[in-house]
């Protein structure tokens, strides 16, 4: 086990995209995690909204749709309040998640192991993972789950950090060339062209970087 979550890890800051660590971690922690059989990892927006960003099969789609519908559930608590909810039988919670656990047959799992995975602001990610019976999950369940969750919180983290870096860097490109044109076509200097494209900017509402693109790309300033 330990010699497969350390090549997990290798893989994991491999993958240049945060989207390719995410679909990596979920199929791995299904395989990984003892009696594990569908998992997901679930975006909170807001404190209410969830999503899924990748998943192995419809069940754990299903509970993020659930969840963003009633507003509960073992995500969402896994997410904000105790970083690892562990549920032996979701039909059996209607202390936790009444609406939920009237719902619970919808799901096609009976239990989950609900982990977070990272906190940003009120925005918030849960590894998921569910079985089909009741009490699939147990503590040597729950301990590779928090091994999994850990490594990913930090190759998803270096993902994001290098996709805004690779952003950054292409609209500072594009931005250089809108700038290019306006300079030889005005006979502006480099900052003088750089509060043109502003200006255009602030009076059209646009983005900077939408604005060069479609000059650098048509050899016209957008008037809208």
């Amino acid at each position: 086990m330990a010699r497969r979550l350390a090549d997990l890890a290798r893989a994991m800051h491999a993958d240049p995209t945060s989207q390719g660590v995410l679909d990596r971690v979920v199929r791995s922690a299904v395989a990984l995690v003892p009696r594990a059989q569908h998992g997901s990892i679930s975006l909170v927006r807001g404190r209410r909204t969830v999503t899924t960003a990748a998943a192995t099969s419809a069940v754990g789609r299903r509970l993020d749709e659930l969840q963003t519908e009633l507003g509960q559930g073992p995500c969402l608590d896994a997410a904000f309040e105790h970083q690892t909810t562990r549920v032996a039988d979701l039909a059996a919670e209607d202390r936790r998640w009444p609406a939920l656990a009237a719902r619970a047959s919808e799901l096609g799992a009976a239990s989950a192991l609900c982990l977070q995975l990272y906190v940003d602001g009120d925005n918030l990610g849960a590894l998921n993972l569910l079985a089909e019976r009741p009490a699939a999950f147990d503590d040597d369940a729950e301990d590779v789950g928090l091994l999994l969750a850990a490594h990913a919180a930090v190759a998803v983290a270096n993902a994001r950090k290098l996709e805004n870096l690779s952003r950054g860097l292409a609209h500072r490109d594009v931005i250089g060339q809108a700038k290019g044109i306006l300079m030889e076509r005005h006979r502006l200097s480099a900052d003088q062209a750089f509060e043109l494209l502003a200006r255009y900017s602030q009076h059209t509402h646009r983005k900077l970087h939408d604005i060069a693109a479609e000059l650098a790309s048509t050899g016209e300033i957008p008037q809208r």
